[in-house]
């Protein structure tokens, strides 16, 4: 029996940041879990800016000038970074745009949306990794980053949630071999929207 690819992309956890003592940011955490082929990695957890998001957008756009691409919540001058609401519909935003591009296969082909998906490189090493400029190929820059990264922050959820197990504390929990109860709790939420297309 064939599996159904699926992948599931979830934009959360927005923090501030402080760039210097004047400017500070939000990033988002994004989760990706997949058992699709085209990823090099089944599970990834990165940490992404706004600015980030439109540098992506306009460089899958450049590649893919006959394609329609999502567009990104609107960067509005009211954007207030304290308010709860703000965020949160900018977040939603975010997760609606990854969802719809990973839809695309064409877009998927990119190696740009993979280093942004699943390792923290710049947008300027993310494009001298693509054109070649990198000692690191794609590929190793996606292992490299999950082999630094090897604790899954999903764990920290869950030991808040289960506070009261004794197995949540346990060492097999930060083991980082892959994340058991996440294709539980995020299972294929992707897969239905994929059939539309």
């Amino acid at each position: 029996m064939h599996l159904q690819e699926f992948v599931t992309v979830l934009v959360r956890d927005p923090r501030t940041q402080k760039e210097d003592s004047w400017h500070s940011y939000i990033d988002y955490e994004i989760f990706i879990h997949t058992n699709s082929m085209c990823f090099t990695r089944k599970t990834s957890c990165v940490r992404r800016r706004f600015r980030e998001f439109v540098w992506l957008r306009q460089r899958l756009q450049s590649n893919a000038v006959l394609i329609q691409l999502p567009e990104l919540p609107s960067k509005t001058p009211f954007f207030n970074m304290n308010n709860p609401h703000h965020v949160d519909h900018r977040r939603q935003g975010l997760q609606e745009f990854l969802e719809k591009i990973l839809q695309d296969t064409l877009l998927l082909s990119d190696s740009r949306l993979h280093l942004f998906l699943q390792t923290q490189l710049s947008p300027e090493d993310m494009e001298a990794c693509v054109s070649g400029q990198t000692k690191y190929s794609v590929a190793d820059a996606i292992h490299k980053f999950a082999s630094l990264n090897r604790r899954f922050p999903i764990e920290d959820e869950e030991k808040k949630k289960g506070k009261n197990d004794a197995d949540s504390d346990s060492e097999s929990s930060s083991s980082g071999l892959g994340p058991s109860d996440d294709s539980i709790s995020c299972g294929c939420k992707a897969s239905p929207a994929s059939e539309e297309s």
